[in-house]
């Protein structure tokens, strides 16, 4: 490989340091790939007031990029990365997350998608609140932000630079780093060959490991947002700074700010091994409550749980996670999920043979890529889990959207011949793998199942005569994104809570299931609607503010469940509002709902933003049957008993002597029946018109009532 003065420099620019100030640099670098050019933009007060940073300044930025016309493969689309205020602080656990703001290849709308790593944080400090990447370049680019000697640079990327992750990530250190010391000090971000062929590409943000002297990843994995990266022809963006410190953010109260996380770091350590155990087995934790709770998705979700399924839960995970202690993403994170299994050994593809590590498997991956495919073999989910990863393949569309293929190929949808050969029955670990591979390679059917599942749907109705509406029920993505990986027909919030996020059904706006089904804590239409309407507007706070939301509710205080509301944890509530205020010396913020109400400004524009540009009425919250039932007469006759006794209790229908088919028509209508009062009840929280836009009031109230948003509004408003 060259060395790195070999390397051809398009564009550069050197910039004042500066220093970050109550946790903003006060400005946003602006790289535009088809002109090679590189500025700096001013944030703004109003910036700062309405949007607060991360998924908010990415927002902001790339509807001032962006026009109603703009596709995701036209120049004109940005990639948008922003940490947040807060972001980067040491002291409280979960601070380290970026957002990622684009043009989805999925959706066609706005995506956002949050990642761990050190991306975010390191760009803040080297002296940018965000990036934002527009145009495309002619031939492969890396683009070099070095806070140390304040230099942006526009490099030509080497032809013989693996686009692969796993090989990547470590040439990047090669590259930029010049001593072993510096490693550290350097995050890179980047997109692997799936991303190039599929629809479904991640991206993979970097960290540096001291302790395995290597880097690992963390991904964006929503949306396709690393397929936009490779269509701009970005090897990777790469940051340097060395010099993390306990006051970087240098916040309006540092005292303040250390009260509040000495606790939390406390409450951590007492308690998190008899809670969540999230030191040391991380998310895999959920594997065997979901399972138990029959909400683990099981055969593309037509079940729950599965017997097998302690053969990939929690405990099994622990023992391959290695290091021996925990591991955070980010400096100072006690709650230290990210776990890693080492020393495994790649068994198929190009890479058989090299000894890798692989980052989790995080409990998305093992419900998506295991159960829901039928695997329940810890090796295959692993070698899933790396290829995925290096190719950079959302594991949650892969999943997903494998289940969906199992259940054409086991339905007479698909066959041998449509396959190239590949026996996609679930459970086939072997046919997944290579059908991964395909997707890595842009080739056979997997080019066509790299493209989701709505795309799918199209092909195989238009391609092979399958029933259109069976395709409808069964294929699991609403507004073009694949389902997060929870069962949701037996809870209505949680049916909202997928079908009303703003990006599509991804677990980080609402996860009302225990709620809503194991609690019944919302018994009432109206009780549903102010959860959809608090729980979306407190998570996507995180998002503004660049923290993990798994410090809030992954771990609690002992007393939780004897406040008024234990499923919002107000201790913790408070917690984040002690931060924001001791980082910002923001005056106006004094208790959760002002936190809440900055979120909903945010919320609003976003739904806004995706009327702009095409969806975002009533009729894209519409979601799949099976998330709200059973489709087919092998779902019901699973739940005999819970169905009758439902269609008596719930609809006062006996089923004494009625079909299958006849039990399961009189259960869907009442099911999509009560899906539509939901929305109703929704919309009419949200301040939006029954089809499910923002009112001119709500505009207004939450002052993003800026001329060009209400031109969007009021072209939807008769």
């Amino acid at each position: 490989m060259s060395t790195k003065q070999d390397y051809k420099v398009l564009a550069e620019i050197d910039y004042e340091l500066g220093q970050v100030e109550r946790g903003y640099t006060n400005r946003t670098l602006y790289v535009n790939l088809s002109e090679n050019t590189v500025a700096n933009k001013p944030v703004t007060q109003e910036m700062k007031d309405i949007f607060i940073g991360g998924r908010g300044f990415g927002l902001r930025l790339l509807w001032h990029g962006v026009s109603a016309e703009t596709k995701w493969n036209d120049p004109e689309n940005e990639i948008v990365i922003s940490s947040g205020p807060i972001g980067g602080t040491t002291q409280y656990p979960g601070s380290g997350k970026s957002l990622v703001v684009s043009l989805s290849p999925t959706t066609h709308s706005v995506i956002d998608s949050n990642v761990g790593g050190h991306f975010g944080p390191l760009l803040k400090f080297a002296g940018w609140d965000a990036i934002e990447v527009q145009g495309k370049a002619e031939k492969d680019v890396i683009v070099y932000v070095d806070g140390m000697k304040g230099k942006v640079s526009i490099i030509e990327a080497p032809e013989e630079l693996d686009t692969n992750t796993h090989i990547l990530g470590e040439k990047m250190l090669e590259m930029f780093a010049e001593s072993e010391n510096e490693k550290r000090g350097i995050s890179s971000v980047s997109a692997g060959t799936g991303a190039e062929h599929t629809l479904i590409g991640c991206l993979n943000f970097s960290f540096y490991d001291l302790r395995r002297q290597a880097p690992r990843i963390k991904q964006a994995g929503r949306g396709g947002i690393g397929t936009v990266f490779r269509d701009k022809k970005v090897k990777a963006l790469v940051v340097k700074y060395l010099g993390v410190k306990g006051d970087s953010n240098h916040p309006a109260d540092r005292e303040r700010i250390t009260k509040v996380g000495t606790k939390m770091h406390k409450e951590i350590h007492d308690y998190d091994h008899v809670q969540c155990n999230m030191r040391q087995v991380g998310t895999p934790y959920l594997v065997g409550i979901m399972n138990d709770y029959d909400l683990l998705p099981t055969h593309n979700f037509k079940f729950g749980a599965h017997p097998e399924a302690g053969k990939i839960a929690g405990e099994i995970w622990r023992k391959r996670f290695t290091q021996g202690i925990p591991e955070g993403c980010w400096y100072g994170c006690t709650l230290a999920c990210s776990h890693a299994v080492d020393g495994y050994t790649v068994k198929t593809g190009p890479y058989k043979g090299q000894v890798v590590s692989v980052d989790g498997p995080e409990y998305e991956t093992i419900a998506g890529c295991g159960s829901n495919c039928g695997i329940f073999d810890p090796d295959a989910l692993l070698e899933i889990n790396f290829y995925c990863d290096t190719y950079s393949i959302d594991t949650i569309s892969f999943g997903t959207g494998t289940g969906f293929v199992m259940e054409c190929y086991e339905a007479g949808v698909l066959n041998k011949e449509i396959t190239g050969g590949l026996e996609l029955n679930f459970g086939n670990a072997e046919a997944a793998i290579e059908l991964l591979h395909q997707m890595g390679r842009g080739e056979g059917f997997g080019a066509i199942a790299g493209q989701g599942i709505r795309r799918m749907k199209q092909i195989f109705a238009e391609e092979y005569g399958a029933d259109p509406a069976f395709l409808q029920d069964i294929g699991m993505e609403a507004k073009g994104l694949e389902y997060s990986e929870y069962v949701s027909k037996e809870s209505l919030a949680q049916q909202g809570g997928y079908g009303l996020a703003s990006k599509g059904p991804q677990h980080d706006e609402a996860w009302l299931i225990f709620m809503d089904m194991v609690n019944n804590q919302l018994p009432t239409f109206e009780d549903k609607a102010e959860a959809l309407h608090y729980f979306p507007m407190w998570r996507t706070w995180f998002g503004l503010n660049g923290f993990c939301k798994l410090p809030w509710n992954d771990i609690s205080p002992p007393d939780n469940a004897e406040t008024d509301e234990p499923a919002k944890v107000p201790e913790h509530i408070q917690n984040y509002v002690e931060l924001f205020v001791g980082v910002t010396g923001r005056q106006d913020v004094k208790k959760g709902e002002d936190l809440v109400r900055m979120s909903e400004s945010v919320y609003n524009f976003q739904r806004v933003f995706n009327l702009r540009v095409g969806f975002g009425t009533r009729e894209h919250d519409a979601i799949p049957y099976r998330s709200m039932g059973p489709v087919t007469v092998e779902e019901y006759e699973s739940r005999t008993e819970r169905y009758d006794k439902q269609l008596e209790e719930l609809v006062g229908f006996d089923p004494e002597g009625k079909t299958t088919d006849e039990k399961m028509a009189t259960l869907r209508k009442y099911r999509e029946d009560q899906y539509e009062k939901l929305i109703d009840a929704v919309y009419k929280r949200r301040g939006w018109t029954e089809n499910g836009i923002p009112t001119l009031e709500t505009l207004k109230r939450l002052r993003i009532d800026f001329p060009e948003v209400v031109e969007v509004v009021k072209q939807h408003i008769t």
